[in-house]
């Protein structure tokens, strides 16, 4: 798959979890890919892939506009780094709401809004959403509320950059089999059947699955999608009534 050869990606939070997915997806389809990550120790493993790797935290906004203003050709741009909390609603503080804001909701403005000049008539945006945008639980209040939020941005900037022949979708994982969640599955017994009995598939989706969703969307393949909200969790959102 070269669909992107020639293409420089921005990605965000792409040296873990599903973001590497998304990195090692967008180097297999040909792409430059700068990587923008909070974690230093991420370096060498984006670096091996063949990924340019910025140290940075998206929730801090000056140093998330001077990374921008560095890049000097964009073709596409992934919004992918984000946190997640979840405790009950009693115990949540106005810290963890503003932290989620600034890193889930913020950072994905401001990136679109600085980049999007930089990007020619083909351009393509990517927004990592959720599946909690559209069915979430107890505890997850303000995580969903973020990631519910991208979906909509990502409609009004469809339309906003679309005069400037930009694309914006928003990608919506589910359960995905990150390293954190192989490692919970690994430590809990009979977690993993669990896991696998909320999908449809029978299993939940693994990075490079997500990665390569992401890829599609950011190529032309994808050219009659704008505003769009693409959910890739193998079913498990679909299922009527609660999860068991």
């Amino acid at each position: 798959m070269s669909c992107l050869t020639g293409k420089s990606i921005v990605l965000t939070g792409g040296g873990a979890g599903i973001g590497f997915g998304i990195l090692r997806q967008c180097i297999a389809a040909g792409a430059e890919v700068t990587v923008f990550d909070v974690n230093p120790e991420h370096a060498a493993r984006v670096g091996a892939e063949g990924g340019h790797f910025v140290q940075l935290d998206v929730g801090d906004p000056l140093a998330l506009q001077s990374a921008a203003q560095q890049i000097s050709k964009c073709d596409g741009l992934v919004n992918n780094a984000g946190i997640t909390i979840q405790k009950p609603l009693s115990h949540l503080t106005l810290a963890d709401m503003e932290l989620l804001w600034a890193v889930n909701q913020r950072a994905v403005l401001l990136l679109c809004q600085a980049l999007a000049p930089k990007m020619a008539e083909g351009g393509a945006i990517v927004n990592v959403a959720s599946n909690h945008a559209k069915a979430s639980a107890a505890g997850y209040e303000a995580y969903a509320g973020t990631k519910g939020a991208i979906v909509a941005m990502t409609r009004a900037l469809a339309w906003s950059l679309g005069p400037q022949g930009i694309r914006v979708n928003a990608l919506a994982p589910g359960l995905t089999m990150t390293e954190t969640v192989q490692r919970a599955a690994d430590a809990t017994p009979g977690l993993s059947d669990t896991f696998d009995a909320w999908h449809a598939s029978g299993t939940p989706a693994s990075v490079d699955e997500i990665g390569k969703v992401a890829v599609y969307l950011l190529s032309d393949a994808s050219a009659a999608l704008t505003g769009s909200e693409i959910i890739a969790d193998h079913g498990m959102s679909a299922r009527l009534g609660a999860l068991t």
